[in-house]
């Protein structure tokens, strides 16, 4: 199943326009934590997740995907959230921690939601499963359009919450697909010396339900089995587990000394970079200009630059606002 030409689009566009934005996130990060990093400086504090490396992932799921499906991400969301389609100028606020935020600056970049394109995302390992679940089973009760994608990484494919979730998926054979980045590294905890399992995907058949692995994230072949489990769903046929093989080109968050990585990982990991690959491949296989690929670089580039100026010049929270929208 090879994408058509304006999905291949798209999908290059958001690949640039995540890692354009994480890299402006990561430069205004460090502003006001230098020469002695404290999280807490600065006009973004708090720890922050780069999901640099890991694009192939976001695209190549979600364009399948329709405002109705609901997305579950993790604590390193921002390229689920723009392939989403989540409103760039509100997650940029919410992430300065801006009234104009999606949640008005109380969440930050780990609680990312907007209700308008149905993503959330959590801090919590493995959390977005179960509601991921929650989600696919009010469809299919209410008789609505729509599935679930509930992205994890793979030191969650270890939690309870894991297993719990797909034994009721496939029991209910609800319309869900569960999507495990597996960027080789639980913070600093190698996949190797924490799972029992070569490959997490395997664990499917524990559940009667389909497993695939892809390896190289290879933003095409993640569209193809994606786009296969997707309609799996679609149809009634219930769940799919996938396991992609992805790169974490950052460390856990930013000021990770990353010490625990094998000398040379990085530059290795870097050669293989999607983005540039991406690149390359559309124009000798699929038509596409180097003219072309620069408007829509540009294009990308500017919304994502819209975005920071739009987050920089938002107002911050009004202090009598603290307790709005907290329940005891």
């Amino acid at each position: 199943m090879t994408p058509p030409k304006d999905t291949l689009a798209w999908m290059y566009e958001k690949m640039v326009a995540s890692r354009h934005f994480e890299e402006e996130i990561e430069t205004i990060y460090m502003e006001g934590k230098t020469p002695v990093f404290n999280m807490a400086n600065g006009p973004i504090p708090g720890e922050m997740h780069l999901s640099n490396g890991q694009e192939p992932v976001a695209v190549g799921v979600c364009a399948h995907l329709n405002p109705e499906d609901v997305v579950t991400a993790t604590h390193r969301p921002h390229h689920q959230a723009i392939a989403k389609g989540v409103n760039l100028k509100k997650m940029a606020a919410e992430i300065f921690g801006k009234a104009t935020g999606l949640s008005g600056g109380r969440g930050g970049h780990m609680h990312i939601f907007d209700a308008d394109v149905n993503f959330a995302c959590s801090g919590i390992i493995a959390q977005g499963m179960g509601p991921a679940a929650g989600a696919a089973l009010s469809r299919k009760l209410q008789g609505k359009p729509g599935v679930a994608i509930s992205f994890i990484g793979e030191g969650a494919a270890n939690q309870g919450a894991f297993h719990e979730t797909l034994n009721l998926a496939a029991v209910w054979k609800l319309p869900m697909v569960i999507v495990i980045e597996d960027n080789a590294w639980g913070i600093s905890v190698a996949k190797e010396t924490s799972t029992a399992i070569q490959c997490n995907a395997d664990r499917a058949a524990a559940y009667g339900i389909p497993g695939h692995y892809i390896p190289g994230n290879d933003p095409l072949k993640i569209y193809e089995v994606a786009g296969e489990a997707i309609e799996r769903a679609r149809n009634g046929e219930g769940p799919t587990l996938i396991e992609i093989e992805t790169y974490r080109l950052a460390g856990h968050f930013m000021g990770d000394a990353e010490g625990y990585r094998p000398e040379g990982e990085k530059d290795a990991l870097f050669a293989k970079d999607p983005i540039p690959n991406l690149r390359q491949l559309l124009v000798a296989e699929h038509g596409f200009a180097d003219a072309e690929l620069d408007a829509i670089e540009a294009k990308a580039r500017g919304e994502v630059d819209e975005a920071i100026a739009f987050a920089r010049q938002s107002p911050d929270p009004k202090p009598e606002d603290a307790l709005t929208a907290v329940f005891a």
